[in-house]
């Protein structure tokens, strides 16, 4: 079992930063991927961002590519997401997932967080 609690989130105007963290309870194979999801209300839950715990590749849905940079601390079992010019779409609840791969599937990752919540105002 592995257990991921988010924080970092917050309210920001448009063109401002956060840092998302996102702890692990231990680290296993299960981990071995690292990735954020986001979920906006009335829509589906999208993928944001993935790391391999190697630190490469890492992957990233056009909408944030050079606007946010995924990374992770193994010794701190702890994955990050630096989200910068931030957009009012950007707005939506953040959520930490790990699994063995990475994948754009959310159904295919077996742990999450509880999710930080993230609104950009214009």
């Amino acid at each position: 079992q592995v257990q991921l609690v988010e924080s970092g989130g917050g309210s920001v105007q448009a063109g401002g930063s956060l840092r998302l963290s996102c702890a692990a309870s231990t680290y296993t194979s299960s981990s071995i991927c690292m990735a954020w999801f986001r979920q906006a209300p009335g829509k589906q839950r999208e993928a944001v961002a993935s790391i391999y715990r190697g630190g490469n590749p890492t992957y990233y849905v056009d909408s944030v590519k050079g606007r946010f940079t995924i990374s992770r601390d193994n010794a701190k079992n702890t994955v990050y997401l630096q989200m910068n010019s931030l957009k009012p779409e950007d707005t939506a609840m953040y959520y930490c997932a790990a699994h063995v791969a990475c994948s754009w599937r959310p159904y295919e990752f077996n742990y999450w967080g509880q999710g930080t919540q993230v609104t950009v105002s214009s």
